[in-house]
């Protein structure tokens, strides 16, 4: 009986380190088994655990699988698939890490999956079609990939779908019917860079939720543009560089007031933006016949007419001609005749009665239309009140509504104050008060203010609307969610911690504002120059795209009434470099300017293209370092364009200049030292050494990509 005991209580003792691991466990476990983990994420996966909730990547919910996550990490190998037996799983993330082989088919067992982000890897294979299974999928995330073949014509029935990044791969075919009505809740989509071909869905254009860029470029779609592409939401940037597509560009809607920029790469198309016109020859975007009525083999208007055409159509003779116009300038002069005594009689008439009806203490109102100089003045240049003026279609709040609304101070500066408004259905808007001078100026403000209005695009902040009176300016635009590029980088003053900007993350805000700054300089409808261009004023969305931010402020506060100009600074320079003799004319301007002004800004009243360059490569050059733009060295202060050239002739190792943040991205110093070139390209003190814009653009967005050298000829 003893010994029994003693077994009995032996075998329970050892019952929990046999059989303690649930099924889900054990699942993992095969991933654990068959994927080499070099960096040692899985190392706490152990069977002698309970359950796997307390595993490095894995997220559990009552106790079950809901999501496993392990990006960044090396992983080799391909996935397991048991995988798809975790009934309960969510979410699957194994982003940029080394693993390989076709997606097992019995993934798409777990229904409840509601995003797949696979990107960075070298998957290969198709798509299955058991991705119709995931009815909750919200994000499929397959960029940068070896996917090859099709996208399965059952994608569509995951409705839900909010992000479909396909980028980077090798997809062939045509996308599938139904692509725009079936998916109608995407947000973001981005199929660049693939094989993809035949014409672009018409019913792409029911895809009413999508934001930021809609990116077909580098790809191989046909055929005319869609004018259904229009119906997309105006704010929408739609980028279908680099494809085969043909003829005009329809001019609706979200298609309208972009630059050549969008459709570059596309030989076949023709019209507005771009310089090749279309020709009679070149087929309608729309089917129905502009000539109903002429039969098929009827030559077009003006056909066979003039030089070219046969002799019994021929036009009207020149004797005709001569008549038409002699006669058109006998009635012109007539119409001239009567106006002036209409004018004479009935206008001199109402100006009497006006100026009775003022004696009597009653504002008169004219009868006719009577525009003379100093009225037409007196209301453009006097206005004493103005309504609220949307400079977008999708504007639906009224003043009213803005005044009432729940308002928070952003920010303070010598320009106004940023406000954040908040409306009753919760639309949160940014709203910049410029001040109360300058009433007498609103036809140039008006004029000003509705050029920079028209401005779209995806990396500069949009402005939505404005206000005028003798009291107030108001402008107003899209409240961006993440702070200031100056905050992302060095935190809020007072805050001990913060989450530091990522190497990728920088390199994508890099990107966006060269993005911004090449439409302003290139494709606006001025070439405009922003002049001031700083962290502080270029902003970051939620997923961290950035906004240039402020652009022509300065000249809008100086017409409003009253904020410095640069002319009074380079005034302030002069005077700071009498009392610092000690440092240089380049440092002298640019402590002056925040360390991001040109060194010409001083001598050369009108900013240039070239400004925003330097500002920009200053900018480069914090993202890389971390450090603010003006340098302590010892007892004395330095810029930082002279530090960085200071540290390249003492020869000092990049982790030396490179922000502390980003040690864990060392991995990406090829990448580092190639933006580090172009930052001092940015900077030459030789304008005419600095490259452009769009050069920059090109260099980031393909050298740094295909890993080549960075192409500067004075680097």
């Amino acid at each position: 009986m003893f010994h029994f005991l003693f077994f009995l209580l032996f075998f329970n003792s050892l019952s929990p380190l046999t059989i303690s691991l649930n099924p889900e466990g054990y699942v993992l476990l095969t991933l654990k088994q068959i994927i080499k983990d070099p960096q040692g994420s899985m190392n706490n996966w152990n069977s002698s655990d309970q359950n796997p909730c307390s595993w490095n990547g894995i997220t559990c919910k009552d106790q079950t699988v809901v999501s496993i996550s392990i990006p960044k990490r090396k992983l080799y190998g391909s996935l397991p698939s048991s995988l798809g037996s975790l009934s309960q799983l969510r979410h699957v993330n194994f982003r940029s890490n080394q693993l390989f082989g076709a997606l097992p088919q019995e993934l798409f067992q777990a229904q409840g999956l509601q995003s797949l982000v696979l990107y960075g890897n070298s998957f290969s294979g198709s798509v299955p079609n058991e991705i119709q299974n995931l009815r909750y999928l919200q994000t499929l995330d397959l960029s940068q990939n070896l996917f090859n073949g099709s996208l399965p014509a059952s994608i569509v029935q995951c409705k839900r779908l909010k992000t479909l990044v396909l980028s980077r791969n090798n997809f062939t075919g045509f996308l599938p019917n139904g692509f725009g009505t079936g998916l109608s809740s995407l947000e973001k989509l981005d199929l660049s860079f693939n094989q993809f071909n035949g014409s672009i869905p018409s019913d792409m254009g029911n895809l009413s939720s999508l934001q930021g860029t809609v990116d077909l470029s580098h790809n191989h779609f046909s055929g005319l543009i869609p004018a259904s592409l229009g119906n997309l939401p105006e704010k929408v940037y739609i980028d279908l560089t680099y494809n085969n597509l043909k003829g005009p560009i329809p001019q609706n809607g979200a298609l309208m007031n972009r630059g050549p920029t969008a459709f570059i790469g596309n030989p076949g198309l023709c019209g507005p933006p771009l310089k090749n016109p279309c020709g009679s020859d070149v087929p309608a975007t729309s089917s129905p016949s502009s000539n109903p009525n002429l039969p098929e083999n009827s030559p077009p208007n003006g056909a066979g007419s003039g030089i070219g055409g046969s002799e019994k159509n021929k036009g009207l003779s020149k004797g005709a001609v001569v008549g038409i116009v002699v006669g058109d300038l006998i009635g012109i002069c007539l119409l001239g005749l009567l106006f002036s005594f209409f004018y004479s009689r009935v206008c001199g008439f109402n100006q009497d009665q006006e100026e009775n009806d003022l004696n009597k203490g009653r504002k008169g109102r004219k009868e006719c239309f009577c525009f003379r100089k100093d009225d037409s003045e007196a209301l453009s240049d006097n206005v004493e009140q103005y309504d609220l003026v949307p400079l977008d279609s999708q504007v639906a709040f009224d003043l009213d509504e803005l005044l009432k609304a729940s308002a928070f101070v952003l920010g303070k500066s010598g320009i106004g104050i940023m406000y954040k408004v908040v409306l009753e259905e919760g639309i949160a808007l940014a709203v910049r008060r410029l001040g109360e001078g300058g009433s007498q100026r609103f036809k140039e403000f008006q004029t000003e203010v509705e050029a920079i209005g028209k401005l779209r695009h995806p990396n500069i902040a949009t402005l939505r609307a404005y206000y005028w009176s003798v009291d107030e300016k108001l402008l107003i635009y899209d409240y961006i969610p993440n702070g200031s590029l100056a905050t992302a980088i060095h935190g809020k003053p007072g805050l001990v911690t913060f989450t530091p900007l990522s190497w990728p993350d920088r390199l994508k805000i890099m990107k966006g504002t060269a993005k911004g700054l090449t439409y302003l300089h290139e494709f606006s409808p001025k070439k405009y120059v922003h002049g001031d261009l700083k962290p502080s004023n270029i902003l970051l969305g939620l997923d961290m795209t950035p906004y240039i931010s402020d652009f022509g402020l300065g000249r809008l506060a100086n017409i409003a009434g009253g904020s410095p100009t640069l002319q009074s600074n380079r005034v302030a320079a002069e005077k700071l470099q009498e009392k610092q003799k000690s440092l240089s004319h380049e440092v002298a301007a640019n402590i002056l300017g925040n360390g991001y002004q040109a060194p010409e800004a001083l001598k050369v009243v009108k900013p240039s293209q070239k400004w925003d360059v330097y500002s920009y490569g200053v900018i480069l050059l914090e993202l890389i370092t971390g450090r603010l733009p003006i340098v302590q060295v010892g007892n004395s202060e330095m810029d930082l364009v002279e530090w960085i050239q200071f540290c390249i002739e003492e020869k000092k190792p990049l982790s030396d200049v490179l922000d502390p943040y980003l040690a864990e991205d060392a991995d990406k110093e090829e990448e580092i030292i190639g933006v580090l070139k172009i930052a001092m390209a940015c900077v030459n003190s030789s304008t005419e050494k600095r490259p452009t814009m769009s050069e920059i653009q090109e260099v980031l967005t393909m050298d740094l990509i295909e890993g080549t050298t960075v192409r500067f000829p004075q680097l």
